[in-house]
């Protein structure tokens, strides 16, 4: 880590002008664009794509399962995951323009749309994807607490008793994590984060796996038996009719959230070094990232729907209860909370780096915004700090955090954030900006079928969010302000 502190932090976002290539000499630690030599590989991209998108939204799908049934459950799963790799693809080709191995680099999801469509286009991708990843970082605060809350009780009922009153506030844990998110939030930028990407990725298998092994010792454990179904839950048996509907639109939201990496795909791409091909590389590691985690998907969706039926719980780990084994639902939970921690850098990265650009760019001459001063951590060595990034990251850590305080709601919060950024960011504008870059004829068939599949998700899209909307009115009835929640 020491030499990743000592390299210059220069903002990602800002472009640098190329230096030391004059007369012809090569430099070797630089690109084609003049900016730091990119040290990105296969492996460091998947762990991004990993723990980005093995995330909160795993813990929902056996809830999710259960309001779908075995087949459109399973059905959708598979269905999202083809989807998001194929439009990934689209959007890897997108990297450079006008070409996708030799032309100009773009280095955020904005830049992307503004070289290859222009227009309005440019500010509606980044109302998308911005808004998306503020909700992303929000929701993450509130998961991480929910399961630090988690492990609190477990050693609660361990040392009082299954009957002792162990309400805990989800709120103090909101704080602690605020706090850790400034500090980590201090790592200058996206290229900074491979050795956190990895480390949550671990996480994220860990909890998995023992999510999936809790699953398979409930199933095979003495008298289990639970109702499950092609269709899932029952109207009128174990939910009302409108219940049926809505929390089926809901759980639609969650599968789709659970798949969103779109919204960083570009910056991951920007992380890679050259040759091979930036888009090769991307679509290797979109491959590895999607098919690991359908895998798990598939598993714990499938045998957390077999382990407690229709009546699955919201995050399925606390479906196992905080008795025994206390031990290992506490580690899973821990997992949860070192995985989030790393999650919520990934995707708040790409909005620090927007930020910090354009107000490069507008005040160049302002010391406050540009001026590093280097400060010499012991064990670390020399770390490049910057007092608006400081003050301007802190701030924005303490709006999330003090936003999910005011609305901690799980469920509902997961399915709207998936249905309403999954139809722009991983669908529309991937698929838009490749037929204008292979200029593909309108009224083709290959534009045409592109079209069928791009108004049938956004139909999917919309539904999703009308049911999410439903689950947070329900949600907003029930709330008490700052007051201990209970959460699924």
């Amino acid at each position: 880590m020491a030499s990743e502190f000592e390299k210059n932090s220069t903002n990602m976002y800002v472009e640098q002008s190329p230096q030391g290539l004059e007369n012809g000499q090569v430099q070797k630690n630089v690109d084609d664009d003049g900016r730091e030599k990119r040290t990105g590989t296969v492996l460091t991209a998947s762990a991004h794509i990993i723990t980005a998108v093995i995330g909160s939204g795993v813990l929902s799908l056996a809830w999710a399962m259960a309001q779908l049934g075995w087949v459109a459950g399973i059905v959708i799963l598979f269905l999202f995951s083809f989807i998001t790799y194929f439009t990934s693809t689209l959007l890897a080709d997108c990297y450079r323009s006008p070409g996708p191995v030799a032309g100009k680099r773009n280095y955020s999801y904005m830049e992307v749309v503004r070289s290859h469509l222009g227009g309005i286009k440019v500010q509606l991708c980044g109302i998308s994807q911005y808004g998306n990843l503020v909700g992303i970082t929000i929701g993450y605060t509130i998961t991480a607490s929910i399961s630090m809350v988690a492990v609190v009780r477990s050693n609660c009922f361990h040392k009082k008793g299954h009957q002792a009153n162990c309400t805990v506030s989800n709120y103090p844990y909101m704080a602690v994590f605020a706090v850790l998110q400034i500090i980590l939030s201090q790592i200058p930028n996206f290229h900074k984060l491979s050795w956190l990407s990895i480390l949550a990725a671990v996480m994220s298998f860990a909890y998995s796996l023992i999510g999936l092994g809790l699953s398979i010792a409930k199933v095979a454990g003495v008298g289990h038996h639970v109702k499950t179904s092609l269709t899932g839950t029952k109207a009128r048996v174990d939910v009302s009719e409108a219940q049926k509907v809505w929390r089926g639109l809901q759980a639609i939201g969650d599968i789709a959230f659970a798949y969103a990496f779109a919204t960083i795909l570009i910056e991951i791409q920007d992380t890679l070094r050259s040759p091979p091909a930036e888009n090769k590389s991307m679509k290797r590691a979109s491959l590895v990232g999607v098919f690991t985690t359908t895998l798990f998907y598939v598993l714990c969706g499938t045998l957390g729907y077999a382990a407690f039926g229709n009546n699955a719980p919201g995050n399925f780990l606390t479906g196992f209860g905080f008795y025994e084994p206390f031990w290992l639902i506490d580690i899973a939970n821990v997992c949860i909370a070192i995985h989030l921690i790393g999650a919520y850098q990934v995707f708040c990265q790409p909005i620090y780096g927007f930020v910090e650009g354009r107000c490069n760019e507008k005040w160049p001459n302002s010391k406050f915004i540009t001026t590093q001063h280097a400060i010499n951590i012991p064990w670390f060595g020399v770390y490049n700090a910057n007092y608006f990034r400081m003050l301007w990251r802190t701030a924005y850590v303490i709006v999330t955090a003090v936003i999910a305080m005011i609305f901690p709601f799980f469920n509902a919060i997961l399915g709207l954030i998936g249905a309403a950024s999954f139809y722009p960011l991983t669908v529309y504008f991937p698929i838009e900006m490749h037929i204008a870059q292979k200029k593909i004829p309108k009224f083709s068939f290959t534009w045409i079928w592109l079209q069928i599949l791009s108004w049938a998700c956004l139909i999917v899209s919309l539904v999703a969010a009308t049911g999410s909307i439903e689950g947070l009115i329900q949600d907003v009835k029930e709330y008490k302000p700052f007051k201990p929640q209970e959460h699924e």
